[in-house]
């Protein structure tokens, strides 16, 4: 993971957060070599049909179950 990215773009990682954080940083550096459109689509592809709700992000602070949608 690059120190710019997490300074500049995050602050803070929180452990339970971490994955997420790393599995973008490379998925960026694995699609360098693509245009920007091409990166583009293929972020609309990846969430097509993927939907979180900031609710479930942060049910756990609460008590909650978080569900999959």
């Amino acid at each position: 993971m690059r120190k710019r990215g997490y300074v500049g773009t995050y602050h803070r990682m929180s452990p339970e957060h971490l994955a997420r954080c790393v599995a973008e940083f490379a998925g960026r550096q694995n699609a360098r070599h693509l245009s920007t459109a091409d990166q583009m689509a293929g972020i609309v592809r990846g969430g097509e049909g993927k939907r979180l709700k900031f609710d479930d992000l942060t049910a756990h602070k609460h008590g909650q179950q978080a569900t999959a949608i």
